[in-house]
């Protein structure tokens, strides 16, 4: 009997059209939602280089130590190379016209001063540098999230920037610093052989001061006989005043002589440059004569080249004339015949044509024997003249070099007597200077005789002052050994130092910064990802909610189109009724579980630690969703239906399959662990990614535990109704 009611309700399905069409439909409800959502959010962000981003850069640059710097510049070649965002670098106009048109999701803009605060880390406020980030979140919410972290990254790559030019600068100083500790050290050390210097120098003071005290007296002795000698002194001084005197009046004499000879040798000099002057255009008159001369020979070269060419020409012309006329005697001869044949009257004409002919060419022949004759004394009256040219210009030339010689000869002439001219005015000079130093002479020989009388006066206070020097100058003695003693202390002080700064160079010399250095004085610290359980994309990581989703939604619809309690045939049994539907209800719940399954692993490729696990995850899965949705609409109808609803919308918010758990409304988290889809997530995620088969079949052992208590229930719903609709008919039968 049980037979035959599956039979009958799988036959009522497949010949109802408007039933079975429906039902094949919602065997890929599961599919058209997890698949559909899977696909669409399957790896968004390997499509951030389709999402529009204006970047407006106003960064002016700034000078950091003599280099130019340009951080703008240098963020949106970075952001342009990378693969983030379709980055659009406009003006700001441009920018904020597209944000509010919607041409944009994000707007960055770096601000003109960007690099300049960058210089500003040891200035006494400095300044942070600043990029404004314009998200549109009315236009979506998302993208304004994801360029907030992007945001974060390219703030944290500038720090990296900032902070390794900082770094450059900081161990340049370094260097620098010990590149000082050395020249100090070297400094220390010329320091200290100065001190030592010193110190020898203050012995041999103290040395000489001992002596300078034991020689004041000497020194008294010697300032009595001064006395005496300034006497001695002042009487010569006297002499030497008389003397100079004479000497002055001579000077005098020889003064007005050497003036008269500078006069006479200036005269002198002016004579000789202006004979100079003429020998110079004599010279050139010269040279031009020269010049026409070697023309004159070119012409008369010329000339003779052409009279011998025609005198050959001529006697050429003779040779003709003479051929002619022998020809023309000869054709007067050959002519007689002929001639005497013909009339008289013609005869006489031609003979006295033919004689005419023989005398003209006998006159020409004659006058080209005498051209001849002309042509050749005029070529040879030409080669006499061509020969009389070269002459002419030969004696000139040697006229011309020896008006070379005299010039040369003049200009020593004129240096010559510049030279007595010069030593004529320097001889004057020299007296005159020599007028005025004896002129000086004289006053300080007459200075010199009152100074002795003075210096004589003075002795007296040198022997009193003697005295008071030989008192002073044993406590300049007693002092120099405290001077002594400080530049011992000194110099053992300077050698310290010279130690100390050669240590802190050698230190500071062992800092040699590279690239690496500087990237690790910017980020000294790296973060290491080691993933457990790893997500390759977002698709992955929400296939457990999308999947659980689409297999609850399907359940919801087979109830629509499947009638879960109406029996194709009058029920025998309770037990039977309920297999008749549980019959299809598990080949449609495990073809959408397959099906779904199928595309999402063929098709959209998702990897799974372990397939046979997911697959039978899937099917508990379809077939828990489907007997709770039986049991809320066999019991209550489309209330039940309704009441399904809310259940996946409590399931959708709890089941932890987006966010953490932790996340959501304390009042929320409560159903967690009250609704079935919680433990398909955490089933299909064991599935697909941890491969934590404990949780795994902890999860499917709930679900099954939810499937086996509706079924259970549904059963007894179908019992309580078979028996007050069925039972009493059964008896009867």
């Amino acid at each position: 009997m049980k037979k035959s009611m599956i039979m009958a309700e799988w036959k009522q399905l497949l010949r109802t059209r408007k039933m079975l069409v429906p039902m094949i439909a919602i065997l890929f409800i599961p599919v058209l939602y997890a698949g559909m959502f899977l696909w669409a959010f399957w790896d968004p962000y390997a499509n951030m280089n389709a999402l529009p981003v204006a970047i407006v850069n106003l960064d002016e640059g700034a000078e950091l130590d003599g280099k130019q710097l340009a951080l703008g510049d240098e963020l949106v070649d970075k952001l342009m190379e990378g693969n983030n965002f379709n980055i659009q670098e406009v003006s700001k106009m441009d920018a904020e016209k597209g944000l509010k048109n919607q041409d944009y999701y994000i707007a960055i803009e770096i601000p003109e001063n960007f690099s300049q605060h960058a210089t500003t880390l040891l200035d006494e406020n400095p300044e942070k540098l600043t990029i404004v980030y314009k998200p549109n979140e009315g236009f979506n919410f998302l993208s304004a999230q994801i360029g907030e972290t992007a945001m974060e990254r390219i703030r944290a790559e500038v720090n990296d920037k900032v902070a390794s030019t900082y770094a450059e600068q900081l161990f340049d100083s370094i260097n620098e610093m010990g590149n000082g500790f050395g020249e100090a050290a070297d400094g220390a050390g010329e320091l200290h052989d100065g001190a030592s210097e010193l110190a020898k120098g203050a012995d041999d003071l103290k040395g000489y001061l001992e002596t300078l005290a034991s020689s004041t007296i000497t020194l008294k002795d010697g300032s009595d006989k001064l006395a005496k000698g300034t006497t001695e002194a002042a009487k010569g001084a006297a002499d030497l005043n008389k003397g100079i005197g004479a000497l002055s009046t001579g000077v005098a004499d020889l003064r007005t002589g050497a003036s008269k000879a500078s006069t006479g040798a200036s005269d002198l000099q002016s004579g000789i440059t202006d004979y100079t002057a003429g020998v110079e255009k004599l010279r050139a008159s010269y040279a031009q004569i020269a010049e026409k001369e070697a023309e004159f020979g070119k012409a008369v070269g010329t000339i003779k080249e052409k009279t011998a060419a025609l005198n050959g020409s001529a006697q050429r012309l003779a040779d003709a004339s003479k051929s002619v006329n022998a020809g023309i005697d000869d054709l007067s001869e050959k002519l007689a015949p002929v001639l005497a044949s013909l009339p008289e009257d013609q005869q006489e004409g031609l003979k006295a044509a033919l004689t005419q002919l023989q005398q003209g060419s006998a006159e020409l022949s004659a006058g080209m024997s005498e051209l001849t004759s002309g042509t050749a004394a005029l070529s040879d009256g030409t080669s006499q003249l061509n020969s009389s040219a070269g002459q002419l210009r030969d004696g000139h030339a040697q006229a011309l070099a020896g008006l070379d010689e005299l010039n040369g000869s003049s200009a020593k002439l004129t240096e010559g007597a510049s030279s007595l001219a010069q030593g004529n005015g320097a001889l004057a000079s020299g007296l005159e200077q020599l007028s005025e130093g004896v002129a000086k002479a004289q006053k300080g020989s007459s200075d010199l005789a009152s100074g002795l009388n003075e210096l004589n006066a003075g002795t007296g206070t040198l022997q009193e002052g003697t005295g008071t020097l030989a008192s002073k100058s044993k406590e300049l003695a007693d002092g120099s050994a405290k001077l002594t003693d400080g530049m011992n202390e000194l110099n053992e002080g300077t050698h310290t130092l010279q130690e100390k700064l050669a240590e802190a160079n050698a230190t500071a010399s062992e800092v040699n910064p590279n690239e690496k250095t500087y990237e690790m004085a910017a980020s000294p610290v790296d973060v290491e990802k080691e993933g457990i359980n790893e997500v390759p994309n977002y698709g992955t990581g929400f296939a457990p909610y999308f999947l659980s989703l689409g297999l609850f939604v399907g359940a919801l619809l087979v109830s629509i189109v499947f009638p879960l309690v109406e029996p194709a045939i009058k029920p025998t049994g309770a037990f039977g009724w309920m297999a008749s539907k549980v019959s299809v209800l598990a080949i449609v719940g495990l073809v959408q579980a397959l099906v779904a399954v199928g595309i999402i692993k063929g098709a959209l490729g998702m990897e799974t630690v372990n397939l046979p696990l997911f697959v039978l995850t899937a099917i508990i899965t379809s077939y828990t969703y489907i007997a709770i949705v039986q049991m809320l609409v066999s019991l209550l109808g489309d209330p039940g239906r309704f009441i399904a609803i809310l259940v996946l919308i409590l399931q959708l918010t709890t089941s932890a399959g987006t966010f953490p758990l932790e996340l959501i409304p304390a009042p929320l988290q409560v159903f967690n662990t009250l609704l079935p889809m919680t433990y398909s997530v955490q089933a299909f995620k064991a599935a697909i990614s941890t491969g934590d088969l404990g949780h795994l079949w902890a999860s499917n052992g709930v679900l099954i535990g939810f499937m086996v208590a509706c079924l259970a229930i549904t059963f007894g719903y179908f019992a309580l109704v078979f028996k007050k609709r069925y039972s009493r008919d059964t008896v009867e039968a």
